[in-house]
């Protein structure tokens, strides 16, 4: 009995591992193949967006864009500008440096850069 208890156990746990949230490292991890498979792209608000409809997209942007903000209101108050000044900024250095083939929002429309 003990050994089929370890066994429901061990599957149920390997079953719910594609249910635990990742952290801010993995999501960074997969920032880039997530950009060229068109998951997610830059915008110009300095915020990365969901393009294609996936649970892993919305988490991996989720992630990033709490990070981004956090900084974006350092760089604000060190710098004594307003949080939006900072965001477009970084929006349109993002927008430069996103590779071609890879997704940016433009007039509220994605499209390949």
């Amino acid at each position: 009995m003990k050994t089929v208890h370890k066994l429901l156990l061990s599957a149920l746990f390997a079953i719910s591992l594609p249910v635990l949230a990742m952290d801010l490292q993995q999501a960074m991890s997969a920032l880039s193949s997530a950009k060229t498979q068109g998951l997610v792209g830059e915008q110009p608000n300095g915020y990365l967006g969901v393009v294609g409809s996936s649970a892993q997209a919305k988490e991996i942007a989720d992630l990033i864009n709490k990070a981004r903000k956090a900084e974006y209101q350092k760089l604000a108050a060190k710098n004594g500008i307003q949080l939006s000044d900072v965001e477009a900024i970084a929006g349109q250095k993002a927008i430069e440096k996103t590779e071609a083939g890879q997704f940016i929002q433009l007039n509220g429309q994605w499209q390949k850069k």
